[in-house]
């Protein structure tokens, strides 16, 4: 019996629709929130070969070793800290589907992988392709990256006293650069659950002083930034959406640009074609030394004033906590105390009200972080607090 094309194309797209509502109808907490709320995630909790480049994690557990080794500098010092979960491998994609289920059911639809490339080719990498991107409900969730261009050095390494040793460089040039715009633009922009604004990839660079150096210039980073933009346009989105890690990375002269008008961080970002911008941590510019209600509101006062001095939307930052003991191991560190899930609220909530009073910018706030244990920033539930960072989300911005 023939069928007819029009009957056949009439299927076609019932099962299209269909097939799109399975999807994207998973998850209603994804559908339903008037907020992204987007949580960084720092994909080191795994094996990766190149830690044997650097000798480092040689238990092969990526830096769960330095978490469960770590030990407390004074009395009442809370380390280690030990997940709910146990320590698991995050590049499991069942592993990682409970971290998507758990995450959106408490109001976090997007992660932010901190995204690495040493030495011309990528670092850290398996968290996200085959842990997150090959989860059964990865579609659940929204992703981006957030390009960790910093130089790698022995900060990473608790076994090591000595941190001022680099084993890889953040700096890339033009035809690196060229390279890294195709694989993210192919293997990551066009994924369906990757995170836009407008329609438009969102992208971050950590240090874009870095990445000015490295690609030698001023003049020549503007014109890579465009390459880009041209790229991403031609692979049929509307445009890239570049944010800005604003810290003291970003630089406030650029002294090759003709006629010196960069005078101020707002000019750089202006400068580069930079749409928003967000923090990755409050100790990037106000002292992790002490209790966190006093660290919280020095960086609630920032708001204030980068509303003003900025000209591009500041998406609200709240961090958990610091304390990097962990990577240290003879020498106590700086950290805060005191910072438990319900004054992690507070923030939270003040980060929803300066999105309800900027109607006009995304609404999009970050955390610091999903999984910074060994910087004592973590959403992930663990023996002492259980689910409580995840239920404070989900209090301020999912409704009942």
């Amino acid at each position: 019996m023939k069928i007819s094309k029009s009957i056949i194309c009439f299927f076609e797209i019932v099962f299209m629709i269909f097939t799109t509502v399975i999807v994207h109808g998973q998850n209603k907490t994804l559908n339903t929130n008037k907020y992204d709320i987007a949580a960084f995630f720092w994909p080191a909790y795994h094996h990766d070969n190149r830690f044997e480049e650097i000798n480092v994690f040689p238990e092969g557990k990526g830096e769960w070793e330095a978490i469960y080794k770590s030990k407390p500098k004074f009395v009442g010092h809370e380390v280690p800290k030990v997940p709910l979960w146990g320590y698991e491998d995050e590049s499991d994609p069942a592993v990682m589907g409970k971290k998507i289920q758990t995450a959106v059911k408490n109001g976090v639809n997007v992660m932010i992988f901190d995204w690495y490339w040493y030495d011309n080719k990528p670092f850290l990498e398996d968290a996200l392709n085959t842990g997150f991107l090959k989860a059964k409900n990865s579609f659940d969730m929204k992703f981006c990256l957030m390009w960790a261009n910093c130089d790698l050095n022995s900060y990473l390494d608790p076994t090591n006293p000595d941190k001022s040793k680099i084993y890889w460089h953040g700096e890339v040039d033009r035809p690196i650069f060229e390279k890294i715009v195709s694989h993210i633009i192919n293997d990551y922009f066009k994924r369906p659950n990757y995170y836009k604004i407008n329609g438009e990839p969102v992208f971050s660079i950590y240090e874009l002083s870095t990445f000015i150096n490295g690609i030698g210039g001023a003049a020549k980073a503007k014109d890579a930034l465009e390459y880009f933009r041209k790229e991403t346009v031609k692979a049929g989105f509307p445009g890239l959406h570049l944010q800005a890690i604003l810290w003291g990375s970003i630089p406030s002269t650029i002294k090759d640009v003709p006629g010196d008008p960069i005078v101020t961080q707002n000019k750089t970002l202006e400068y580069f074609g930079f749409k928003s911008m967000t923090n990755y941590q409050w100790c990037h510019f106000v002292p992790a030394n002490g209790d966190y209600m006093a660290w919280g509101e020095k960086a609630m006062k920032k708001w204030a004033e980068w509303d003003t001095t900025f000209k591009i939307p500041y998406c609200p930052h709240v961090s958990i906590g610091w304390d990097c003991n962990p990577r240290y191991p003879d020498k106590k560190q700086d950290l805060i105390v005191n910072n438990k899930p319900e004054y992690f609220q507070i923030y939270l909530q003040k980060a929803k009200e300066y999105i309800d009073k900027h109607p006009n910018q995304p609404r999009l706030i970050t955390i610091n972080a999903w999984n910074e244990w060994a910087e004592g920033s973590y959403l992930e539930p663990d023996k002492k607090n259980g689910f409580g960072y995840l239920e404070a989300v989900k209090k301020v911005f999912i409704k009942e």
